[in-house]
């Protein structure tokens, strides 16, 4: 069975191709159900972030070209747009680009954590909708195995500046003092949790948390001494906010341009600070035509993000070198069981050949043949049949020049040394 891995993330695409291809948690159950139908995969899941999506995939090694189109048929989308800008790997490479990317080692900020637990509700997702098999099952528990040990064994994730941080020190920009500033923030998940964290720290008291959810925003809100509201409250709260940054899992807008301009005009024009950390994003790109309106998107983060970069490259190698040593460590665990179930197929074979033999011979005792020469049959028929096959493949593998093989039989039946008059392969079989 072969692993295949295919995806576009930060580095291949802009976050405007991006959202086109992101999954929501409503459609799963559909991509699921068509990506396993269509591609030839017999094993299948879906990781979908702000910065990547990716499909991991266990079935036919050629089925890369079918998953293209159905990933750009399933987004409305022609196959040509994606083609450019995705990236394949294959076994191997797939193992090591898995285990990357789940170490944080393929993130924009590199060593950031947020990408392990994604990639572990990626791979809850698959067993819900029963995509994922024993073998991708396999995978994802040493990826994550692999990924433990990066943590806790270099430095990979000291103090990581995360898109959460970058963003708000984007806002030191803009605002000198942000005592003084009134932060909204769209959502109510992880990233917008750390986001808050880091407004606190910044110096930001004054929080309105908006959701879909009026519990979770108000959960929220409170723990930085704030208001939650409803996301259809967002309009009537515009006016008096300063900072908006937004993360949630809307296929659609939820901000537009339209209600941005008629709360600057209540604001008289003062700034908005905003960041749209959502892939799709929350907030028309429209907007950024704004006069005193600063939009910027993940993508806009990257320079934040590169200073991190820098002073992690040392952890980073110590990084690679320990997932070098997990993909070693999961094809070897592959490896042996591919000759376990060789090894069993091979057994039940010859038991199959034994149990014909012996009930050959107990017949032939049962009719008053002579026991030695029912012994001495058996122990020839025997052999003959077990070395039949054998014996065809090896004349016709050195037929073909692959000398290997007999090198092989050597080494596996300890033949050290040949008597030249005396041929490995019977006369008679």
């Amino acid at each position: 069975m072969a692993l295949v891995t295919l995806g576009i993330n930060h580095r291949t695409a802009p976050v405007e191709l991006r959202e086109r291809v992101a999954f929501t948690p409503e459609r799963m159950a559909e991509a699921f159900a068509e990506l396993r139908a269509t591609s030839g995969a017999s094993e299948a899941a879906i990781l979908s972030t702000c910065n990547r999506t990716e499909l991991y995939l266990a079935g036919d090694d050629d089925c890369a070209p079918a998953v293209l189109r159905w990933l750009a048929g399933f987004h409305d989308m022609e196959a040509g747009d994606l083609e450019e800008v995705l990236y394949v790997h294959r076994d191997a490479d797939a193992v090591r680009h898995m285990m990357r990317v789940a170490a944080g080692l393929d993130s924009m900020v590199l060593g950031e954590p947020q990408i392990l637990g994604q990639l572990k509700d990626a791979y809850a997702m698959a067993r819900e909708h029963g995509a994922s098999g024993a073998f991708l099952s396999r995978l994802f528990e040493q990826t994550f195995s692999v990924a433990k040990r990066v943590r806790t064994q270099t430095a990979i994730g000291e103090n990581p500046v995360s898109v959460a941080y970058a963003a708000v020190s984007m806002a030191h920009h803009i605002f000198a003092d942000m005592s003084r500033n009134k932060a909204l923030l769209i959502g109510a998940g992880k990233t917008i949790e750390l986001v808050s964290r880091h407004l606190a720290d910044a110096g930001v008291r004054n929080f309105l948390v908006a959701n879909r959810t009026l519990e979770r925003a108000q959960a929220l809100a409170e723990s930085r001494g704030g208001q939650g509201i409803l996301l259809s409250d967002i309009p009537d709260h515009l006016a008096d906010v300063d900072i908006i940054i937004s993360s949630t899992a809307s296929p659609l807008p939820i901000l537009g341009k339209g209600a941005v301009e008629r709360a600057l005009k209540k604001r008289k024009h003062r700034p908005y600070f905003m960041v749209d950390i959502a892939v799709p994003r929350d907030i028309e790109p429209e907007v950024s035509s704004l006069a005193d309106v600063y939009l910027y998107t993940v993508d806009d983060l990257r320079q934040v993000i590169e200073e991190n970069v820098r002073s992690r490259e040392g952890a980073a190698r110590e990084a690679e070198n320990l997932i070098t040593d997990g993909v070693q460590q999961f094809l070897s665990q592959l490896r042996a069981l591919d000759a376990v179930s060789t090894l069993k197929q091979f057994r039940q074979r010859a038991e199959t050949l034994r149990d014909a033999e012996t009930e050959k011979a107990v017949r032939a005792l049962r009719n008053g043949a002579d026991p030695e020469t029912v012994l001495r049959s058996m122990a020839r028929g025997l052999t003959n049949k077990l070395l039949h096959e054998p014996s065809i493949q090896v004349r016709k593998a050195t037929t073909e020049g692959r000398t290997e093989v007999t090198e092989w039989l050597r080494e596996l039946h300890q033949l050290d040394v040949l008597d030249a008059d005396a041929p490995i392969i019977p006369e008679k079989l």
